[in-house]
C-alpha cells in the first residue's frame, strides 16, 4: 500500500512538472526498473552537453550513463553541473559519480562550513587519461546517480560536458570562473627541457581563494574543506605564485586547483558576520564568484641560476681584492719611507677643513687657554715636571730625547714637544717649610673626578687617565661577550627555522612563511634560497672589517711595544674591542637575517632585527668612546640595555595596544632625560633620592640665572636630541605604527646619525681636518645608504598582514632574474654598513700626531 501511494505521488509530480524528465532531454529513451526491494531505479543513456531535468524522491534513483573515448595524447576531463531549487539541508539531493577507478559524491545544497548552502554545484571528474598510461582509444563509461530521501519529489537539472582544453601549456594563459561550490582545476606537464616552472594566478577580485598544486592522482581535493589535504597551497586575493621543481611531482605533472573560500576571513584576518544562504536569493552565489587567470611560465635556467649565485659572491670578493691591493700599496710606501728615513704624516695627505684652530692646540672655539686649568693635562704625561725641550734645527725631538741625532736631512718623525707653561711666581711671607705644610697645592684637582670631569672645557687627556691595558681588557669584553651571546642565540634559531622549513615542505602550507613568491628561487629544501643567500654580503664584509681592525690593532701594538710615543701618548686612544664587536655583529646580522629568511613570519621577526639594534648601539658607543674612553659604558651594562630594547620590541609587536604605546612613550621620555643628564655631566650624575633636589638646583642655576649653559656644545647636541626623541615618542603614541620593531630600529638609526653629524660638525669647528680618503668614504657611504633605503622601502612582503594581503606586495625579480628588491637591499645595506664602519675607523686619523691635551672633547 505504501509503495502504491509513493508511485501515485511520483506520477502526480511528473504531471505537474510537465514531464521534466523527458521533454527537456534530447529525447533519450529511459527505462524504469523496479528493484527487488521495491525501490524504483531508472537508467538513462545520456549525451554530453545535453541538459537533463528530472525528479527523485525516497525510494527512486536516476542513473545517467555517459560513454566517451580515452585519449592519452590529449587528456580530457568531464565536468558535471547540477542544480536544484527544492532540495534543502534536511532532505538534500545526493549525487554519486562512478568511474572505473574512483567514486566522487556530493550533495545539493552543498554545505560550506555547515552554514552556507549552494544549490548549484559544478565538479570536474578526475580524468582517467593521466592514470592509464599506454591505453589508447578505449571507451570509458561514467555513471551519474541521483537520489534523495525526501518524502516528496525533488526537481533537479544535470549537464555534463567534456573539457577539451583541460591541459595547460607553458606560457599559455587560461581564464575561468570559480566559486565555493564550483571549483576548477587543470592539468600541466613540464616539458623535458624545463626543470622548474612558476605557476601564477591573478584576479581583479579581492575575494579570498585557495590556489593549490596537487599530484596527478584521484581523488582531486578541490573543495574548501579538503583542498589543503595534499600538495602545495596558498591563500590569495588578487595574485599568487608557486615555483615548483620537476622533482617535486612525479614526471613533473600536477593539477592546478583553485576554489573560492566561503568567507574572506582567512585572507583579511577579520571575522565576518555569518549569514546563511537564502535559496530564493539568486544573487547569493554570484557574490562569491571570482574571475581567475592562470599561467605557467618557465623559471630561470640552471646556467642563469649558477651565474647569479657566482656574481653575488664575486661582488664581495672584489672588496677583498681592492682592500688587499690598497693595503699592499700602503705597505710598500711605508717600507720605502722607513728605508729612506721618512715617516708619512697625516698632514701630508691633506684633508677637509673649514676653520683654523681657535688656539694653537686646536681647542674648542671660545676656549682660549693662557695657562693650565685645574685638572687639565697641558703637557705630555712623559714630560710633566720637566723643562720644555726646544727643538734644534734639523734634529727631530725624538732623537734629542732617545738617542743620537739622525741624518740632518731627515724631517722630524714627530711634532715638536708642546711647550710647557712656566709656573707663576710665589710670594713667600713665611718660611719655606711652613709654606709647604700650610698651603694646599690643589693636587687633588687632578684626582677628583667630580672636578676635572666637570670643567668647562675638556680635553681627551682629561678622560684618558685610566690604565690603557685595563681599558683595552674592558673593551675586549664587548667582542668576547658578543661571541658568547651569538652562539647561544643562533643555535636555537637555526633549529627553529629548519623546523619551520620542514613543516612547510611536509604540509605544503605556504601561508606559514612570508616569501616574495614572484621571485622565490628554491634550492634543495629551501623555498627562497635567493633571500637567504643575499645575506652573504654581511658575513663577508663583516669578516673583512675584522681583518682590517686586526691589522690596525697589530700595527698599533707593535708600535707600543717598540716604545713609539706617538702610539702611546698622541692621538685618539686606540681601543679596538668595540670595533671587533661591530665586525662580529655584522657577521651575525648576516647569519640571523639568513635564518629569518628561511621562513620569514610573525613569530621570528626578531631574528632579523636583533643584531641591527646591536650594530646601532655599538656604533653610538664607539663614537662616544672615541673622546670619552674612561667613562664609556662597560659591556655588561651595554648588552643588558640592548636586551631590554629587544624585549620591548617583542612586547610591542605582540601587545601593541594603546596602553602599551602610552607606557612606552612615557618610559622613553624618562630614559632620554636620564641619559641626557648622564651625558651632560660626564657620568657624574647620580640616580638616588637626591635627584629631585639636584634637578631643582640645576634649573635654578643653569636655566634661570645663567645667560648660557655651562657646557654649550653638549647642550646644543642634547637639546636637538631631546627634541627629535620627544617627537618620535609623540609620533609613536599618536600614530601607533604596526611595525613596532622597525620603529625601534628607526630610533637607533636616527640617534646614531644625529650623533655622527654632531661629531663631524664639532670636529670641523674645532679646527680639525678630515682626510680626503675619509671624505670620499663618507660620500660613498651616503650614496650607498640612499640607494639601499630606496630598495628597502619597496617592500615585497610584510608579516604585519595576512599571507594573502602580503602577496599583494610581491614583485618579480629585478636583477638577473634571480634577486628581488629586498635582496638588493641586503647587498647595498651590507656595503653601506661596511663603508660606515670604515669611516668610524679612519675618522680621526688626522689626530695621530696631536697631543691628547690638545684634542677637545665633544
Amino acid at each position: 500500500m505504501a509503495t502504491f501511494v509513493v508511485l501515485v505521488a511520483a506520477i502526480f509530480t511528473a504531471i505537474l512538472t510537465g514531464g521534466a524528465s523527458e521533454d527537456v532531454s534530447s529525447g533519450a529513451r529511459s527505462t524504469r526498473v523496479r528493484r527487488q526491494t521495491g525501490e524504483l531505479r531508472q537508467e538513462i543513456p545520456a549525451e554530453f552537453t545535453q541538459i537533463y531535468q528530472g525528479s527523485v524522491y525516497n525510494g527512486t534513483e536516476d542513473i545517467y550513463r555517459y560513454t566517451y573515448t580515452q585519449n592519452e595524447s590529449s587528456p580530457r576531463a568531464i565536468r558535471v553541473e547540477v542544480k536544484s531549487k527544492g532540495a534543502n539541508e534536511d532532505y538534500p539531493l545526493l549525487f554519486v559519480v562512478r568511474q572505473q577507478r574512483g567514486i566522487l559524491s556530493w550533495q545539493v545544497p552543498l554545505m560550506i562550513r555547515g552554514i552556507y548552502g549552494y544549490d548549484k554545484v559544478s565538479r570536474t571528474l578526475c580524468p582517467m587519461d593521466h592514470l592509464q598510461v599506454g591505453v589508447k582509444d578505449e571507451k570509458e563509461t561514467v555513471y551519474l546517480e541521483v537520489s534523495a530521501a525526501s518524502p516528496t519529489a525533488l526537481n533537479y537539472r544535470v549537464n555534463a560536458t567534456i573539457l577539451t582544453d583541460f591541459s595547460l601549456s607553458t606560457g599559455q594563459s587560461r581564464n575561468f570562473l570559480v566559486s565555493p561550490s564550483q571549483p576548477m582545476y587543470y592539468a600541466y606537464k613540464m616539458p623535458s627541457d624545463l626543470d622548474m616552472v612558476v605557476v601564477k594566478v591573478s584576479s581583479p577580485s579581492n575575494l579570498c581563494a585557495v590556489f593549490s598544486l596537487q599530484p596527478i592522482k584521484c581523488p582531486v581535493y578541490d573543495l574548501d574543506r579538503n583542498i589543503e589535504f595534499v600538495g602545495i597551497y596558498q591563500t590569495f586575493m588578487q595574485k599568487a605564485a608557486i615555483t615548483v621543481q620537476k622533482s617535486y611531482f612525479p614526471n613533473g605533472e600536477f593539477y592546478v586547483v583553485v576554489v573560492v573560500k566561503a568567507t574572506d576571513a582567512d585572507c583579511t584576518g577579520e571575522m565576518e558576520t555569518i549569514q546563511p544562504a537564502n535559496p530564493s536569493d539568486e544573487a547569493f552565489e554570484m557574490r562569491r564568484v571570482k574571475e581567475v587567470n592562470v599561467v605557467v611560465g618557465p623559471s630561470i635556467t640552471d646556467s642563469q641560476y649558477v651565474t647569479a649565485v657566482f656574481v653575488g659572491i664575486l661582488v664581495f670578493v672584489l672588496f677583498y681584492v681592492v682592500t688587499f691591493m690598497v693595503l699592499f700599496i700602503q705597505w710598500i710606501r711605508q717600507r720605502n719611507a722607513e728605508l729612506e728615513g721618512l715617516a708619512p704624516r697625516p698632514e701630508e695627505q691633506g684633508g677637509f677643513q673649514i676653520t683654523q684652530p681657535a688656539t694653537s692646540a686646536g681647542a674648542p672655539i671660545n676656549a682660549q687657554r693662557t695657562e693650565p686649568n685645574y685638572g687639565a693635562t697641558d703637557t705630555d704625561p712623559y714630560t710633566m715636571g720637566e723643562q720644555p725641550v726646544e727643538s734644534k734645527p734639523g734634529i727631530p725631538p725624538t732623537d734629542q730625547l732617545n738617542g743620537p741625532p739622525g741624518p740632518p736631512s731627515a724631517p722630524p718623525s714627530r711634532p715638536a714637544q708642546p711647550k710647557s707653561y712656566p709656573k707663576p711666581p710665589m710670594v713667600h711671607t713665611l718660611s719655606d717649610s711652613s709654606m709647604e705644610d700650610d698651603i694646599d697645592m690643589l693636587d687633588d684637582a687632578d684626582e677628583d673626578k667630580d672636578i676635572y670631569r666637570t670643567k668647562t672645557f675638556l680635553y681627551v687627556a682629561d678622560l684618558a687617565r685610566k690604565d690603557h691595558r685595563h681599558l683595552s681588557q674592558k673593551y675586549n669584553l664587548y667582542s668576547w661577550n658578543l661571541l658568547t651571546i651569538s652562539v647561544f642565540y643562533a643555535l636555537p634559531v637555526i633549529q627553529l627555522v629548519i623546523t619551520y622549513q620542514k613543516m612547510l615542505n611536509t604540509t605544503g602550507n605556504e601561508d606559514i612563511c612570508y616569501y616574495n613568491f614572484f621571485c622565490a628561487q628554491p634550492a634543495g629544501d629551501l623555498t627562497a634560497f635567493n633571500n637567504v643567500y643575499s645575506n652573504i654580503g654581511y658575513i663577508m664584509l663583516g669578516v673583512l672589517i675584522l681583518i682590517l681592525v686586526y691589522r690596525r690593532d697589530y700595527t698599533h701594538q707593535k708600535k707600543v711595544d717598540a716604545g713609539d710615543r706617538y702610539a702611546i701618548d698622541y692621538g685618539i686612544p686606540k681601543h679596538f674591542g668595540l670595533f671587533y664587536a661591530i665586525g662580529i655583529a655584522l657577521v651575525m646580522e648576516g647569519v640571523m637575517s639568513g635564518c629569518y629568511h628561511v621562513c620569514p613570519n610573525y613569530s621570528n621577526f626578531q631574528f632579523d632585527t636583533s643584531f641591527m639594534y646591536i650594530i646601532g648601539g655599538l656604533g653610538m658607543l664607539k663614537l662616544y668612546q672615541t673622546r670619552h674612553p674612561d667613562i664609556n659604558a662597560n659591556a655588561y651594562a651595554a648588552y643588558a640595555s640592548l636586551a631590554i630594547v629587544i624585549f620591548v620590541a617583542v612586547i610591542g609587536v605582540v601587545f601593541g595596544t594603546p596602553y602599551f604605546w602610552a607606557i612606552f612613550s612615557i618610559v622613553y621620555v624618562l630614559a632620554i632625560l636620564a641619559l641626557t643628564a648622564q651625558v651632560y655631566y660626564m657620568g657624574r650624575w647620580r640616580l638616588d633620592m637626591g635627584i629631585f633636589h639636584r634637578m631643582y638646583l640645576l634649573i635654578r642655576t643653569d636655566c634661570l640665572q645663567c645667560s648660557k649653559p655651562m657646557y654649550w656644545d653638549r647642550f646644543v647636541l642634547l637639546l636637538v636630541g631631546n627634541i627629535i626623541n620627544w617627537s618620535l615618542a609623540l609620533f609613536g603614541a599618536v600614530a601607533q605604527p604596526d611595525d613596532f620593531a622597525s620603529f625601534m630600529l628607526a630610533i637607533f638609526i636616527i640617534n646614531f646619525l644625529l650623533y655622527f653629524v654632531f661629531y663631524i660638525v664639532m670636529k670641523l669647528r674645532s679646527g680639525e681636518r678630515i682626510l680626503w680618503v675619509t671624505v670620499g668614504l663618507i660620500i660613498i657611504t651616503l650614496f650607498c645608504w640612499t640607494l639601499a633605503l630606496s630598495f628597502f622601502f619597496k617592500g615585497v612582503t610584510t608579516w604585519e598582514k595576512t599571507p594573502a594581503q602580503s602577496r599583494l606586495d610581491n614583485k618579480a625579480c629585478v636583477l638577473m632574474g634571480f634577486y628581488d628588491d629586498h635582496d638588493i637591499w641586503h647587498f647595498t645595506s651590507a656595503i653601506s654598513m661596511f663603508c660606515s664602519f670604515l669611516v668610524l675607523l679612519m675618522l680621526d686619523d688626522d689626530l695621530d700626531y696631536t697631543p691628547r691635551d690638545k684634542i677637545p672633547v665633544f
